[in-house]
């Protein structure tokens, strides 16, 4: 009897350290430390969350930049059931995906003769990657530039401007935000879209 009761009590304190007080402490610091990062690294835009910095967002017109590839199942980038597809490199319809990815890239971009980035046509592990290279990002710039009318140039700059840079060198590759990207491509200023748009005209 006396052990079970030592047992029950046991349980419950390390219950009440584990399970409550310490969750509790860790979060609490986080809001304080990181309260960005602790509310999900949200986008604000209008007074309204549009989405997260660390989920991707599936864009498809003409006048955004696009994402990679999502495997996720039902739709693109679905948090419910986050994953790749599991297939093996040789596996005939991860290839015959790849080839579908590529004929869609082709098609939707200008630049035929240039090599497409590989992470425009193949998905992360995650499916949720909301990060392209500065690469990808460039290949899709031509079309984004036309839709928009504006000039090749201010595109070119705009992606510069949101390359977001590893710590330290070795600890990763630069990235795009694909959301932030077309944030910031709908964030230009009016009278600059404008005078750029009539630049572009004349091009």
């Amino acid at each position: 009897m006396i052990q079970l009761r030592t047992t029950i009590v046991l349980l419950a304190f390390l219950t009440l350290i584990t399970g409550i007080a310490y969750p509790l402490l860790v979060t609490g610091i986080s809001h304080v430390l990181f309260p960005h990062q602790a509310q999900g690294s949200l986008i604000e835009h209008n007074h309204q969350w549009i989405g997260s910095e660390l989920i991707g967002q599936h864009f498809t017109q003409t006048t955004y930049f696009h994402g990679r590839p999502s495997m996720t199942a039902e739709k693109p980038y679905n948090t419910l059931s986050s994953g790749g597809s599991n297939f093996s490199v040789n596996n005939p319809a991860l290839i015959s995906k790849i080839h579908q990815n590529i004929i869609k890239v082709r098609l939707f971009n200008y630049p035929e003769n240039l090599p497409i980035p590989v992470d425009l046509v193949t998905a992360s592990g995650s499916g949720l990657d909301p990060h392209i290279s500065p690469a990808a990002a460039e290949f899709q710039a031509q079309r984004v530039a036309t839709a928009r009318h504006l000039p090749l140039q201010v595109i070119h700059e705009l992606i510069q401007k949101n390359i977001q840079y590893p710590l330290l060198e070795y600890l990763g590759e630069p990235v795009v935000n694909v959301l932030e990207l077309n944030l910031a491509l709908d964030n230009l200023h009016p009278k600059t879209q404008q005078k750029n748009s009539q630049k572009a005209d004349k091009i």
